[in-house]
């Protein structure tokens, strides 16, 4: 049909041209008198005569055009039918299914649908002109399905090249149901007052007005979203709504966070909320162990903040404008510590280590699990390599442990794996990081039959599963001060004693996460861990040489803050030279160093660590969640410190990153009420 079709238009082209031709020929002559006597000749009458006798030949042969163009469409209705069945429209009326043929020019050439309501003809009409959607399944694979709506209706559309066919299938009735379902799916939620222990005090719990008000805006919030509450708890909720609720929240950002905070100002202590749902998962059960886990992530990464849990899909994070408040309870500790002491005690032997580009307070970590092990009389190996360790700490490290006991404790990442493999009873610990991509020896942990993690940093999207213990404390200054409190507070008879060298590099390790007491993280728990280590004969003055600059590299400190921009009021970066490789320490001082500036809320560094790598080391002083802005560009840490790593990166492609996130999320990440 499509070469009669083609045919038939090249003859109606010549013949118009003959037409125009023969009349403009005689228009000259008539203009002209040539030849002589035929203007005379040709009358009026002449004229007319020839104009009908033109008219009726054109009606004639449009006539017998569309007589052949019935013929081939009823000819190829045959041959379709011969094809795919006698009963095409009966097909389509049952199961809504439509078939488009098409020529190589993608004009309409046969069709058995009758799109409802449709407001044109397919017949003769450029499909891709009709839809412009369909464009894309010309170069798409053969599989693909795209969707169309034509009149409040939803067409699934797809296309085979080889016969230039496209099918149409109705599938409006699907997507309602579909819409639905995804409207009204079932959402399980739990909502907890993180310090609910703090704010009640001393009192009775009905007495508290702050806990009266703190539950009824609770109520009132989720009233007004349509969600379910029940309290099992004195602290906590839990929550059922559809996903048409939480829409409505994620909508809102999570507002009751910030209605909640709010009402502790003017008095002793904020009042914070940590939330968490799980949706897009048919098992309730299954539901309830996401919102479980996404409550507990809530609360590792310092609570005020609601996170949202999706099967098979990233986990969303709302919230976090206030630091993580200082946990100073005794009890707490003494239990944490008593079941690190318990698992360390069932283990065959550990392996112990922190991340990658070792630090002095992972290396803190590292002794204070080593202490531990040597208290009961467990072999403890610590998991190290010198090349990706920063340049003071591998100082530290010579200078605690001479030759001997080097030789004794120290594993390198590729035996750490073989003695794993081989002790099925050896317990790895994991310090100073949660994020499995960070640690130094990642293959460890598919080795491992028993994890621990013990980490000060928020708890990011990315972390170590199902550990059998996890203390993730946002709180705490340092991984040495945690490890100070937990050698200090254990139960254990005798006590667990730290020698002074282990001591002293322990406590460098929380001169340098506090940059000597100077950070806004810390508390008194920091100075009380200081003051546990200097019991046990820590020497200030050699772990401050620990951390000494050399002279190079206080220049180089120098020059990197001499590059300081203000995007924002209270906002400083610094950029270093694309020649310079700065070490990662370096450019945490350097962030420090821009901190020490008046009127800087927050301070980013952006310097070069390897020849592939680029790095942003961030501070703040609790007015900025540093840690809420890194996460965004694929880092984390915590309130007030935090970096991001950028592999195969440019300075320019690092800073524009830097910019457009101070631009999308910096009224996000600004605390509301100060830091704490």
């Amino acid at each position: 049909m499509s070469d009669a079709l083609r045919g038939m238009r090249i003859r109606f082209i010549v013949l118009t041209f003959i037409e125009i031709t023969v009349l403009g020929i005689a228009i000259l002559f008539y203009f002209y008198d040539y030849p002589q006597g035929f203007k005379e000749a040709m009358k009026t009458d002449y004229w007319i005569f020839a104009m009908c006798a033109v008219f009726a030949f054109n009606i004639i042969g449009l006539w017998l055009a569309i007589a052949r163009m019935s013929a081939l469409r009823h000819k190829t209705d045959l041959e379709a039918a011969s094809i795919i069945g006698s009963d095409v429209q009966e097909a389509y009326n049952f199961g809504e299914i439509g078939l488009v043929v098409t020529d190589e020019s993608d004009i309409v050439i046969w069709d058995n649908i009758l799109l409802k309501d449709r407001q044109a003809n397919l017949l003769d009409m450029n499909i891709l002109e009709w839809r412009p959607e369909l464009r894309d399944l010309k170069t798409a694979p053969p599989d693909m399905v795209v969707k169309i709506e034509v009149n409040g209706r939803t067409y699934a559309v797809k296309y085979l090249a080889d016969a230039r066919l496209y099918i149409f299938k109705d599938t409006s009735e699907y997507e309602s149901i579909s819409t639905y379902s995804r409207v009204h799916a079932t959402v399980v939620g739990v909502i907890m007052i993180d310090n609910f222990t703090e704010i009640v005090g001393k009192t009775e719990d009905e007495n508290n007005d702050l806990v009266t008000t703190i539950r009824q805006e609770i109520i009132n919030y989720c009233k007004d979203k349509g969600v379910l509450l029940r309290r099992f708890r004195n602290d906590s909720y839990f929550a059922v709504c559809n996903y048409a609720s939480l829409q409505k929240m994620e909508e809102d950002g999570f507002s009751l966070l910030t209605k909640v905070r709010l009402l502790g100002k003017g008095q002793n202590i904020a009042p914070t909320l940590s939330i968490g749902f799980a949706h897009d998962f048919p098992s309730v059960t299954k539901l309830n162990e996401m919102a479980s886990s996404a409550i507990d992530m809530a609360m590792s990464r310092g609570g005020d903040q609601a996170v949202v849990s999706r099967y098979g899909d990233d986990i969303k994070f709302y919230g976090g404008k206030t630091a993580a408040l200082e946990n100073s309870s005794a009890v707490k500790f003494r239990t944490n510590a008593d079941a690190i002491v318990s698992i360390i005690k069932d283990s065959s032997e550990v392996i112990v280590m922190g991340h990658t580009d070792m630090d002095m307070d992972a290396l803190g970590g590292c002794i204070g699990v080593l202490s531990i092990c040597e208290h009961v009389k467990k072999p403890c190996r610590i998991v190290i390599d010198l090349k990706r360790t920063e340049k003071k700490t591998r100082g530290a490290f010579l200078a605690t442990f001479d030759k001997e006991m080097r030789d004794r404790i120290a594993i390198s990442p590729r035996d750490a794996e073989e003695r794993l493999t081989s002790s099925p009873g050896a317990l790895l610990a994991v310090v100073d990081v949660s994020v499995p991509n960070n640690v130094m020896a990642p293959r460890c942990l598919e080795k491992a039959n028993k994890i621990i993690v013990v980490d000060h940093h928020l708890r990011g999207e990315s972390y170590l599963e199902k550990p059998v213990f996890e203390y993730i404390d946002p709180s705490a200054s340092s991984v040495s001060e945690i490890f100070s409190e937990f050698i200090h507070y254990s139960s254990g008879n005798p006590r667990i004693e730290i020698p002074t060298n282990y001591a002293t590099t322990m406590l460098a390790g929380i001169f340098l996460d506090t940059n000597f007491f100077k950070s806004n993280s810390v508390g008194v728990r920091t100075f009380e861990a200081a003051e546990v280590l200097r019991d046990f004969g820590a020497d200030p003055r050699r772990a401050d040489d620990y951390l000494k600059d050399e002279y190079e590299e206080y220049l180089l400190i120098n020059k990197i803050v001499s590059t300081m921009k203000t995007p924002y009021r209270g906002i400083v970066y610094a950029v270093c030279d694309d020649s310079d490789i700065i070490d990662r320490a370096t450019l945490a001082k350097a962030a420090n160093t821009l901190m020490q500036l008046k009127d800087t809320n927050a301070a980013f560094v952006i310097g070069k660590v390897t020849e592939r790598e680029w790095r942003i080391s961030a501070r703040s002083d609790q007015t900025i969640n540093v840690q809420l802005l890194c996460e965004k560009m694929g880092g984390g840490g915590h309130f007030s410190m935090a970096a991001c790593a950028f592999p195969n990166a440019t300075r320019a492609i690092v800073e524009g990153k830097l910019i457009s996130t101070l631009a999308s999320y910096l009224s996000d990440a600004r605390s509301d009420i100060g830091g704490n």
